[in-house]
């Protein structure tokens, strides 16, 4: 089979290894070739391909960041080639079970809180996927692995099957990529179309719309309750999965020995010492009663409202970056209890500002530079209230401004931290 992996990025590149070890040839592609990622390519011994031809290659590997409609991808498929992504790559030609883990908000936490009670359990689980690195360069070196899959992800699955399926929440998001909240959700149900009876489906209980979708579906069915924080809510999602895993690897491996018996009571204290992810809602620093909340990774809908609930009021809210395409009206309701203060920063940020105007005071930061923008935000804000929060909760991608949402939360602290905050 003639393959090609249509864009590079950690992705591709992730790809490009797996391959290699696993001994299949391909040429690579990128519309946009950096010439670092072009380097690290040609030194694991794959050729580019310079102009990808119609009924060349039967099977392209897209990375997430390519839209399913792109047309050199169209033209490929009407060429017949076979365009999967990488979750269906390493389905197929990996053994190791995989637990996959999808949802609007709240992934990241539940792979992370996943593969952590797994590993109190006595698994060597590992987790990768939308979180870093890519599920293709740990799937091989784990007895589980723990997915996050994004939407981008999934709409590339044809068989995939993973043994354990976590459906956090059906919310609003990537509009712009899809087109529709119907093709939105119809992605990230993907996960659960080829499950079988001995595999495990676990879901929210209050999510009415994922009640809907999994009606019928032969799978064991785990459902867990939303809590009154994010952390909770994951914490709980991932118990479940845990859990469910470690009862179909009781009935498939009855030698297996364990450190405890796999009960939740034995496994819920393993909570406590779970990770938290970088640039999560955290309260980080302090000046005076106000308090520095930073969410950077906030940038879907139910998010977003999550932590305006959960921040102190009056918030000074930070908003803005590249607009995702969420109807951000639907917010007006919170935003008009809770927010005092809107901080718009970044390519969007003031446009989306205008769905809130008398409801909060609006100031529009129209500095390009992205750390320069947060630290006049800190400036405004402190200037505006005594007391209350300051959320950074942005609603909105970070590459305007930033390499990724990572380096604005870090920028963030370092402002906050430079202005006098204190705190860890």
């Amino acid at each position: 089979m003639k393959r090609l992996v249509y864009g590079l990025g950690r992705s591709g590149l992730g790809v490009l290894g797996y391959l290699r070890r696993h001994g299949m040839p391909a040429w690579f592609y990128d519309d946009a070739l950096k010439p670092e990622e072009a380097r690290r390519a040609l030194e694991m011994g794959f050729e580019l391909e310079p102009e990808p031809r119609p009924g060349h290659y039967q099977q392209v590997i897209a990375a997430p960041g390519v839209p399913l409609n792109h047309p050199r991808l169209a033209a490929l498929r009407e060429g017949g080639a076979e365009v999967i992504g990488e979750a269906e790559l390493v389905y197929r030609h990996s053994t190791t079970p995989l637990i996959g883990i999808t949802g609007t908000a709240g992934k990241t936490s539940c792979t992370l809180f996943t593969a952590h009670f797994l590993r109190a359990l006595g698994f060597h689980a590992k987790e990768g996927g939308n979180i870093d690195p890519p599920l293709s360069s740990v799937v091989d070196e784990a007895e589980v692995a723990v997915a996050e899959l994004s939407s981008f992800q999934l709409e590339r699955t044809r068989y995939f099957r993973p043994r354990v399926a976590v459906l956090l929440l059906l919310g609003v998001d990537h509009l712009d990529r899809h087109g529709s909240l119907e093709a939105y959700h119809e992605a990230k149900l993907k996960l659960i179309q080829n499950l079988t009876p001995q595999d495990a489906l676990v879901y929210n209980a209050q999510d009415a719309r994922i009640r809907r979708a999994i009606q019928g579906s032969p799978a064991q069915l785990y459902p867990f309750e939303p809590a009154a924080n994010p952390r909770e809510t994951n914490l709980n999602a991932a118990l479940q999965a845990a859990l469910a895993y470690a009862r179909i690897a009781m009935r498939e491996q009855p030698e297996r020995t364990w450190p405890f018996a796999p009960t939740p009571e034995n496994l819920k204290p393993f909570g406590q010492s779970a990770p938290w992810p970088e640039a999560r809602y955290e309260v980080f620093a302090r000046i005076g009663r106000v308090v520095f909340i930073d969410d950077s990774i906030a940038t879907r809908l139910d998010a977003v409202r999550s932590a305006l609930e959960a921040a102190p009021a009056p918030i000074a809210w930070v908003l803005g970056g590249v607009d995702k395409g969420a109807p951000v009206e639907e917010l007006r309701e919170v935003v008009g209890r809770r927010v005092g203060l809107i901080l718009a920063i970044g390519r969007d940020g003031p446009r989306m500002a205008q769905a809130f105007q008398g409801l909060a005071e609006v100031v529009e930061i129209r500095e390009p530079n992205g750390r320069l923008a947060l630290e006049r935000a800190v400036r405004e804000a402190l200037e505006r209230i005594t007391e209350g929060s300051v959320l950074l909760a942005p609603l909105a991608a970070s590459f305007d401004q930033f390499k990724d949402y990572k380096e604005r939360s870090r920028a963030f602290r370092e402002v906050v931290h430079a202005l006098g905050g204190q705190g860890g």
